[in-house]
């Protein structure tokens, strides 16, 4: 028995010699917890052994911006990842499933190029213009290249969480903005044109648009404007370039004289359903941490998600005789468009409440209006993009929450939010309007936007890419 103790003994002495109790337990040398995390080994005379070195460790507590949240942090790297698979594969599959065989590929394609293309522009300029200080208008050049960005860098609008990980959760916004673009010229625009476009259309209209909102120097976010996650800076800037791009364009060789069913409404299901489980971290994510806020986020955009697509689907049982698959994904998608302005600031009610709007105001503009109108918007981006997001963030004015959001809304006495929000809505649709003709208007004077009716009719896939599903 004295042997066994005599072993304990050793042990213990070489543990006391070995690598601080506090880089195991946690705590700073010094503490009460590491005084008191391994009682003194009472002295022997066998020479400890050899001390193993403890493995590197990031020292947050040593550098000044340690407040730097673990927790808040893991939730906006998870998010990110989310709204990244709202666009590859959600959106991509999604418009996809809705086109023509002859043109899958194609969309696809798009949406993927965007993905690689605005990732590098918000590296180069991108987050520079958009969240930088600069003026009321636009952000400066500080983060040019990302400039000055460190390891441990934080910034104004995310002082718990690393600026990396808010510029990376920001970029997969302004990765979905062009790219829902696409289902308004789906079938029609020139593969090269369509970079041209999304690149200018970032700078020019998204970059200057998001500093308006999101930036704490933003004339509209000084105003007051209420976006928790995008209603006019996403999907309303969104669906007003995808309008003006159909019109620009015209409509497809046949359209209104021949069918053009889509080609496989499985693959739009499945990417209905990658949108939507993506979207929490679209809506829950812009709470910029993992508390109480973000809860609600998630439990208004599903309550509201589920809402739209229920009234999609009796509107148009009760207008055409039948549910369809595509009506009630359609009717998702226009939930979660709705929501998104107002997640982080409405009631579960307020949802409900918009989430019954939303779908049946987008069954009537996707499909009644389009056609007495006669526009060529193919996949309904307007319909349901534009019209959801104005729709939604009109409704934040109305519906907000101050216990929620900290700001009331018109049904708690607040009718100048309402204001506020027709003012932002507004000057979305004008500045995105205008410069998107602009943008279009140039490159058709140089490289052209639109294929030919020849090329067109056999398909882009094998016309702009040279390939084609069997």
């Amino acid at each position: 028995m004295k042997k066994y103790l005599a072993i304990v003994a050793i042990c213990m002495a070489a543990l006391a010699g070995s690598a601080p109790v506090w880089a195991d337990t946690g705590s700073a040398p010094g503490t009460a917890a590491a005084a008191t995390a391994m009682p003194a080994a009472a002295p022997v005379a066998a020479a400890p052994a050899a001390a193993t070195p403890p493995a590197p460790q990031e020292a947050v507590s040593s550098d000044p911006n340690s407040a730097i949240n673990p927790g808040d942090t893991a939730w906006m790297l998870t998010s990110t990842a989310l709204v990244l698979m709202m666009t590859i594969p959600g959106l991509g599959l999604f418009y996809a499933g809705m086109v023509r065989k002859k043109n899958l590929l194609d969309t696809l394609a798009q949406s993927f190029v965007v993905t690689c293309l605005v990732t590098v522009l918000w590296f180069v300029i991108g987050y520079s213009l958009a969240f930088t200080d600069g003026g009321p208008y636009i952000g400066g050049m500080s983060r040019f290249l990302l400039h000055g960005m460190g390891k441990f860098t934080v910034s104004d609008l995310s002082a718990a969480i690393p600026e990396s990980v808010y510029m990376t959760f920001q970029m997969t916004f302004a990765i979905i903005t062009p790219a829902l673009i696409a289902g308004s010229f789906a079938e029609r625009m020139k593969f090269s044109a369509l970079i041209w476009f999304m690149s200018l259309w970032l700078i020019f209209v998204y970059c200057p648009i998001a500093h308006w909102v999101w930036s704490a120097n933003g004339w509209l976010a000084k105003l007051g404007a209420l976006d928790f996650a995008g209603g006019t800076v996403v999907h309303l800037n969104a669906g007003i370039a995808g309008i003006v791009t159909a019109v620009f364009l015209g409509k497809r060789v046949g359209y209104g004289k021949e069918p053009m069913p889509a080609h496989n409404l499985a693959l739009t299901m499945i990417g209905a359903a990658l949108l939507w489980v993506g979207w929490f971290g679209f809506n829950a994510g812009s709470a910029v941490s993992a508390g109480g806020r973000a809860g609600m986020a998630m439990a208004t955009t599903q309550i509201a998600t589920g809402t739209a697509a229920l009234a999609w689907m009796f509107a148009e049982w009760v207008a055409r005789g039948k549910p369809t698959l595509l009506g009630l994904c359609s009717g998702a998608v226009a939930g979660l468009v709705a929501i998104t302005p107002a997640s982080g600031f409405v009631d579960p009610v307020g949802a409900f409440v918009i989430g019954v709007a939303v779908g049946v105001v987008c069954f009537w503009t996707a499909t009644y209006m389009k056609n007495m109108i006669g526009y060529d918007d193919s996949l309904d981006a307007f319909g349901v993009h534009g019209i959801g997001g104005a729709l939604g963030a009109i409704l934040t004015g109305v519906f907000a929450v101050k216990a929620i959001g900290g700001t009331s809304g018109l049904l708690e006495g607040n009718p100048g939010q309402l204001i506020k929000q027709l003012i932002d809505v507004g000057a979305v649709i004008v500045w995105d309007g205008v410069v998107t003709y602009v943008i279009l208007k140039v490159i058709d004077m140089t490289i052209g936007v639109r294929v030919s009716e020849e090329e067109e009719r056999e398909g882009l896939d094998i016309t702009q890419h040279g390939e084609q599903v069997v």
